[in-house]
Formats: C-alpha cells, sequence, structure tokens
C-alpha cells in the first residue's frame, strides 16, 4: 500500500511532498511529515528503552550457565572458571560502559553525549583487551577455547534480551 509506512503493528501515513522545480522528484521522493507530541509518545510508551543495566543481568545469567556447563561438561574446574573469566570479560567492561554512560555529564547535550559514547566505548574495548591480556595471570591452567566460548556466548546473550522484549510486546 504505497504512502503507508508499518512501524510495529502501526500504520503512520507518508505524505507526498510536491517540488514545482523538478516534478520527477514528486515520484522518487517522499517526504514524512513528523509525529505530533501524542503520537510521539504513544509510540515511545508502545517500544521502550532497554535498560543497560537488565542487559547486563541477563548477560550474568548467561555467563554464569555457561560456567556451569563448560565445568560440568569436561569435569575440570579450570575448564569452568575459563569459561567464566571470558563472561567477566563482557560484563564488567559493560558495566563499566553502562555507568559512564548513565552518568550526568554524558547526558548534559547531544554533543556530551556523543563524545561520551565514544569514550566510554574506548574505555570498554581497552579494559576487554586488558582482561584478556591478565586472563593467564588471572585463571590457573587457563583454557583459551574455554574462555573464548564464554566471551562469545555473553557477548551474543543480547540477542536473548531483544527476543525476550519482543515476545513480551508481542503479546501485549
Amino acid at each position: 500500500m504505497e504512502g503507508f509506512v508499518t512501524i510495529r503493528n502501526q500504520k503512520v501515513i507518508a505524505k507526498p511532498q510536491t517540488s514545482p522545480s523538478h516534478p520527477q522528484d514528486d515520484q522518487d521522493e517522499e517526504a514524512f511529515e513528523p509525529l505530533t507530541a501524542q503520537e510521539a509518545q504513544a509510540l515511545r510508551k508502545q517500544n521502550p528503552p532497554i535498560s543497560p543495566w537488565h542487559v547486563l543481568a541477563v548477560q550474568s545469567l548467561v555467563g554464569a550457565v555457561v560456567a556451569v556447563i563448560a565445568w560440568w561438561v569436561t569435569g575440570k574446574a579450570n575448564t569452568g572458571w575459563s569459561a567464566a573469566y571470558g563472561a567477566l570479560g563482557v560484563i564488567v567492561p559493560g558495566a563499566v560502559f553502562a555507568r559512564g554512560l548513565t552518568s550526568r555529564l554524558t547526558s548534559v547535550n547531544a554533543g556530551a553525549a556523543m563524545l561520551g559514547f565514544f569514550f566510554w566505548e574506548a574505555v570498554k574495548i581497552a579494559l576487554t583487551v586488558a582482561m584478556l591480556v591478565a586472563a593467564p595471570k588471572v585463571v590457573e591452567n587457563l583454557s583459551w577455547p574455554a574462555l573464548l566460548v564464554g566471551l562469545v556466548i555473553t557477548m551474543k546473550a543480547v540477542w536473548v534480551t531483544l527476543l525476550m522484549r519482543s515476545k513480551g510486546q508481542s503479546k501485549s
């Protein structure tokens, strides 16, 4: 249906804008009318943001489960600790990142938010690399495959959070 855009089961009418100087632009481009304050509020209510702390909680749970499974499958404690350390390589830098982004300083204005995002992302990456470099000294008899499995599965747990959110919204 031309003239409609569907955003999560909600139709928004697109009004084409005419251009007197270039008639062919009328067919190629469509301009959208901005949402009213009430429409924007309803859209925000329908799609609330996900808390970074909620994502970290899910990642922590997934990381703990991966560590226990690694320990249980191999029967070796060092494998479980390696997987747990891999999970911590995602969770600890993520917590530092979330704390930095939710501080008052990064919410002053859009420019501060952008710079804060890049700064805290750089801190997160540096902390992750530092934790991986320190891993052989921190975990006795480190199992790199287990560490990487813990790291990757914990990192991908964000998708579990998004799936839980989408399932919760489809029921309402």
